[in-house]
């Protein structure tokens, strides 16, 4: 029996790896990364399709790449992939704004535009974009950080919306996921006093880990969830 096919951008690390392992066994994978070196952990029944989505040739020459070799075969697509400068936006350099426009938003919406086509000839596939508890409630110092991750919500809701608009009997999803104070390399640099008021805001009286994420995007991704469709899942532990 032939496995679906499943894109994971941001692959290589974090919570792109975990969803990565979680899936490896159920689904033949694309990865992507910047770098091919940037891969240190084997994936089994995986091919590497890498490009920088802060360069808008790579990220061209990428979709061109991903609807040629896959484009019969591509069933799903987690856009994970993003960066974040944490600083006040009077202080944030032009091109850290454009690296996180370009990268957290610009990048999903032109994979969403050639994995539409894809869709629309197989009539089904889902889509997952990876927001941030920040695209709903802000935060301090991640401004741009935070209006990407909105606009990835926005992007996942209208885009459920145009597949029942173009087809009445289409099976395509839609959705994103909103994960919270989630413990990766990311999260890693944050000063403990910041973490120790967080953690006060978190009715589990814990921090997630990659793997809650990971779990609920494997659910997400499967005909379990086949209902599912232009919303967006928070996992944050009830974070107020």
């Amino acid at each position: 029996m032939t496995k679906k096919k499943i894109l994971i951008t941001g692959a290589s690390r974090g919570l792109g790896l975990a969803i990565s392992q979680k899936l490896s066994d159920d689904y033949d994978l694309i990865l992507h990364a910047s770098k091919p070196e940037s891969f240190t952990t084997e994936i089994p029944n995986s091919t590497i399709l890498c490009a920088d989505f802060n360069d808008p040739t790579q990220l061209a020459d990428f979709c061109k790449r991903l609807k040629k070799e896959h484009g019969d075969s591509l069933y799903g697509v987690i856009n994970n992939a993003g960066v974040t400068f944490d600083k006040p936006l009077n202080y944030q350099p032009d091109r850290e704004i454009e690296a996180m426009l370009n990268i957290n938003l610009k990048a999903p919406i032109m994979i969403c535009k050639t994995v539409m086509k894809i869709f629309s000839l197989t009539q089904q596939g889902v889509i997952i974009n990876i927001s941030s508890v920040v695209g709903e409630s802000g935060h301090a110092f991640q401004s741009v950080y935070a209006a990407t991750k909105a606009g990835l919500v926005a992007l996942s809701r209208s885009l459920a919306q145009e597949a029942a608009e173009l087809s009445q009997e289409h099976q395509i999803r839609v959705l994103s996921v909103s994960p919270g104070f989630i413990e990766t390399e990311m999260t890693d640099a944050i000063p403990a006093a910041i973490k120790e008021k967080y953690l006060g805001m978190i009715p589990a009286k814990r921090f997630g880990s990659v793997n809650d994420i990971a779990e609920t995007i494997a659910f997400l991704v499967s005909d379990k969830a086949s209902y599912i469709n232009g919303t967006n899942i928070h996992i944050n532990g009830g974070l107020i």
